[in-house]
């Protein structure tokens, strides 16, 4: 079935009868002008259930440039620590820079960059090669060698992709954090893993303010590790600068020399180390290596998104302080030679109608972001897209989370005009590429639905008691075959990487943490996690982590946390809170433990309500019933309640809880 696009542009009423009447349509096959020209087309179903998974991924990393070809293709010996191409060497720099300016291209963008004042800067390939060449011997001279940890911690500017590359360049994995997160969270990620170098930024800015960054980070305390502090002068106020520790990135990058080899890495060494939320209050570290990553985002970058490097103008508007940013700002896209577009601010400032703008100016063809930013834009209404010209535009993505069928349509109506094919995928930072999505030009899309396995992933939804394949219906979401882009362990926590991924179903099923529908068409739908991660705006959160920040506070006894669905973020923080003593809640108190928690780990991870409670539901073992508190806030039937110590407690709480909402 498909879709015959309107003359004109739609909005008010006008929108509303157009979304109701697609809603019934349920599936859209892709466009036909489309599928004529995608690299996709002529795919047959049997190509895409590629049966033999090494020989699908070995052919995709021999699209590499490697300096020691590879023989052995994937190692099962040890299950779950397979090893992908593990006797090749190569470097991830050299291959997202170096190859593509000696084939000619060193004066194609490789990123236009907007800043959120105004400021516009077009950073060529071999603009971007010299200056990683520059800084990663400035690195050098900080003492920072293979194998050495550098933390980076700098708002959306092209000195981040600058400081990852050149990380790469000398074998020195790089550890992320998300500029978001509050300096203590930068801390403590720095110290559990041992970082000997430190990339920050003078300060950052978000919808016109400027706050200070090095400068708190300062305040946070030492670390035995941090032998150097790397600071970028972003937005010009001074920093407090410790004579032998803090450089300034300006003047070692001038004072380095322009040539830096690249060096041979072997295919299995750590490339980065990235901290995601986990269901302990401790954050997991997940390793991704050279050789696997970098074949399994390059690859998906191009099929998903129906690359032409020649033509497309790119634009993942995640933020590389998350895995996304990693694979499809960074890694994938400068892989692939594509020329990229990176946005310092947010999708309402200076206005809300800058992301319209920006694709206008920059032609940009491919726009992959989050379904909480699509509701966003929902919200704002259609005029604003719709007085700029968005013509360029030809696949559109969504990244995250799972998207409602509503959204899917007002962004194809809306955004892609309907002419342009949405690819709504589904992966992880454990994953590190794009696993379940629809392939442009070739599959017929459902709104809301993921669609089927890519390539070379063999995903299933199994039963959740026994493993077994569910036909149709609901089950547990698994992934039964290694993947190049896989996780190879958490940084220094070999054990805590087989229990929580590999242990239920045993070393060869890997359990992605989320429950799935399959229908009857064989198509895949996410419902949601399974664990006690949250995700707001398409960012994972521990539970246990804002639970433990919200009882450092000196007035809380205890706490639990939950999610609630959000028609805004998809889900929400909805803290349970026990106070000490007689204290009693007050709104002055909900707004003090929020910033609270907005300090320690971020704003992101302010609770959106506080319930005030006596006694949370727990079992006979203590074991607190997360379960039951959902249920209430989702306004579900609580079900069995005879392994709680006190039953009866659930009426109060269940009272309590329409008091906190009524507010």
């Amino acid at each position: 079935m498909s879709t015959s696009a309107p003359s004109l542009l739609l909005s008010g009423e006008q929108l509303d009868r157009r979304l109701e009447e697609l809603l019934q349509q349920k599936r859209f096959s892709p466009p036909a002008h489309f599928a004529a020209t995608a690299r996709g087309r002529g795919a047959a179903p049997d190509v895409l259930a590629e049966s033999d998974q090494a020989a699908f991924w070995a052919e995709q990393a021999r699209t590499l440039h490697w300096d020691t070809p590879f023989a052995s293709v994937l190692d099962e010996s040890n299950p779950p620590f397979y090893t992908w191409f593990a006797d090749g060497t190569l470097n991830v720099s050299y291959n997202c820079l170096d190859r593509h300016v000696l084939a000619g291209h060193g004066d194609r963008v490789a990123f236009h960059w907007a800043g959120e004042e105004g400021e516009q800067r077009a950073i060529t390939y071999a603009e971007l090669l010299r200056d990683v060449q520059r800084f990663a011997n400035a690195l050098k001279r900080l003492g920072v060698g293979k194998g050495d940890i550098v933390g980076i911690y700098l708002p959306m500017i092209p000195e981040v992709v600058v400081a990852m590359l050149a990380c790469a360049r000398i074998g020195a994995p790089h550890n992320v954090v998300f500029g978001g997160f509050a300096p203590e969270a930068v801390k403590d990620r720095m110290k559990v893993s041992a970082a000997k170098v430190l990339v920050t930024a003078d300060g950052g800015r978000r919808k016109g303010k400027t706050m200070p960054v090095k400068a708190a980070y300062d305040a946070a305390g030492e670390l035995d590790s941090l032998e150097h502090i790397v600071v970028v002068r972003h937005v010009g106020i001074d920093v407090p600068m410790r004579p032998g520790r803090d450089v300034f990135y300006d003047e070692i990058l001038a004072a380095a020399d322009d040539v830096c080899p690249a060096h041979p890495m072997e295919a299995e060494h750590p490339l980065f180390i990235l901290y995601s939320s986990g269901s302990t209050a401790k954050p997991k570290g997940i390793v991704h290596t050279t050789g696997g990553y970098l074949t399994g985002v390059s690859s998906t970058h191009k099929l998903v998104f129906d690359l032409d490097s020649e033509r497309d103008v790119f634009w993942c508007t995640a933020d590389v302080g998350w895995v996304t940013g990693h694979s499809y700002i960074v890694y994938g896209p400068l892989c692939n030679g594509a020329t990229s577009v990176m946005f310092e601010g947010a999708p309402d400032y200076p206005h809300r109608g800058i992301w319209w703008e920006l694709i206008e100016r920059y032609g940009v063809t491919v726009f992959y972001t989050a379904p909480t930013a699509i509701r966003a834009c929902m919200k704002w209404g259609a005029e604003e897209p719709n007085v700029h010209d968005l013509s360029t535009l030809r696949v559109l993505g969504s990244v995250g989370e799972p998207i409602n069928p509503k959204a899917w349509l007002w962004y194809h109506v809306v955004v892609g005009r309907e002419r342009c094919p949405i690819v709504d995928t589904w992966w992880q930072t454990e994953t590190g590429q794009i696993m379940i999505s629809p392939v442009p030009g070739h599959t017929e899309t459902k709104p809301g639905s993921a669609c089927q396995a890519l390539p070379g992933v063999v995903a299933d939804v199994v039963d959740e008691k026994t493993g077994e394949s569910v036909v149709q219906g609901q089950g547990l979401l698994v992934l039964k075959r290694p993947w190049p882009a896989m996780l190879r362990t958490l940084y220094g926590e070999d054990e805590r990487y087989v229990k929580t991924y590999w242990s239920r179903f045993g070393p060869e099923t890997y359990v992605v943490g989320d429950a799935a529908i399959r229908d009857q068409d064989g198509s895949l739908w996410i419902v949601g996690r399974i664990d006690d991660v949250i995700n707001v705006s398409g960012h994972r959160l521990s539970t246990a982590e804002v639970e433990s920040v919200i009882m450092t506070h000196a007035k809380v006894a205890e706490a639990a946390v939950v999610a609630q669905s959000d028609a805004s973020t998809g889900q929400a923080i909805v803290a349970f809170v026990i106070l000490r003593g007689e204290l009693e809640g007050t709104p002055e108190l909900e707004a003090e433990i929020r910033e609270h928690v907005a300090r320690y780990i971020g704003k992101i991870s302010r609770p959106k309500c506080i319930v005030w409670i006596d006694e949370l539901p727990k079992t006979n073992s203590a074991k607190i019933m997360r379960r039951l508190l959902r249920d209430i806030m989702e306004g579900r039937p609580l079900g069995d309640v005879t392994t709680l110590s006190d039953p009866a407690a659930m009426a109060d709480l269940a009272r309590r809880v329409a008091a906190a909402q009524a507010i």
